[in-house]
C-alpha cells in the first residue's frame, strides 16, 4: 500500500534560491555594463561624427564664397576707381573675414550675398557667425578656434590688402559634451577636437 506524505514535496531551499538570485544579479550587472559601454561608445562616435561634419560643412561653404571674392563681370567697378586700384574682393581685417563680389553684375555689392562677413564668437558655445547684410547669424556651433591668414602670391603672410591673393583658414571644432574617459593633450579638458586647415585661392584676385 502506498502512502502520500505531503511533507516530502520537492522544491528550492532558501540557500538554493539565494544562489540563483546572486547568479542572476551577476549576469544582469554584466549585461547592463556591456549595454552602457556600447551606448557610451555610440554617443562618442555620434558626437565625433557631428563635430567633423560641422567643421567640413563650414569650410566647404566658406571655400565656395571666398573663391568668388573680387568677382566683377563688367569690370566697371575696377575702372570706376579714379586711382586705378583693383576691385577689392577681400580687404585686410584681423578681426573679421570680409568677402566682396558683384554676383549680379549690376556694378555694386549691395545685393544679397555680395558682401559676406565671418566673425568668431568666443562666448559659449563658441561659434562662427556669418553676416550677409541681415545681421550676424549662427553659422557653425562648437568651434574652439577660427583663424584666417591673408597670404600674398608667394604664400607669405601679408597685412596689405592689395597683396592678398590667398586665404588660409584653420577651424578647430570640438564635441558638444565632454568624455570623462578622454583628456585632450593640448587643452587638458575632456572634449574631443578636430582641426581642419585649407588654403583657398579666389579665382578673381590677381596672383
Amino acid at each position: 500500500m502506498n502512502y502520500y506524505d505531503g511533507n516530502n514535496e520537492s522544491g528550492f531551499t532558501l540557500v538554493e534560491l539565494l544562489i540563483a538570485m546572486t547568479i542572476g544579479l551577476i549576469i544582469l550587472t554584466a549585461l547592463s555594463s556591456t549595454f552602457l559601454m556600447q551606448r557610451k561608445t555610440y554617443d562618442v562616435q555620434e558626437q565625433v561624427a557631428e563635430m567633423v561634419q560641422t567643421a567640413r560643412a563650414a569650410m566647404d561653404m566658406m571655400t565656395r564664397e571666398i573663391r568668388m571674392a573680387g568677382y566683377d563681370p563688367t569690370g566697371t567697378m575696377q575702372r570706376s576707381d579714379p586711382t586705378g586700384a583693383k576691385f577689392v574682393g577681400i580687404p585686410y581685417d584681423a578681426n573679421k573675414l570680409q568677402i566682396y563680389a558683384d554676383l549680379t553684375g549690376d556694378e555694386d555689392t549691395d545685393d544679397s550675398h555680395e558682401y559676406i562677413k565671418y566673425t568668431m564668437d568666443s562666448d559659449y558655445p563658441f561659434e562662427i557667425r556669418r553676416d550677409t547684410g541681415g545681421g550676424r547669424q549662427e553659422f557653425a556651433l562648437n568651434i574652439q578656434s577660427f583663424i584666417f591668414e591673408y597670404l600674398d602670391s608667394a604664400g607669405s603672410a601679408t597685412t596689405t590688402t592689395a597683396n592678398i591673393c590667398q586665404i588660409k583658414i584653420t577651424i578647430i571644432a570640438r564635441t558638444t559634451k565632454p568624455d570623462s574617459d578622454y583628456t585632450d593633450p593640448t587643452y587638458g579638458d575632456h572634449y574631443r577636437r578636430y582641426t581642419l586647415t585649407s588654403v583657398i585661392t579666389p579665382r578673381n584676385l590677381d596672383l
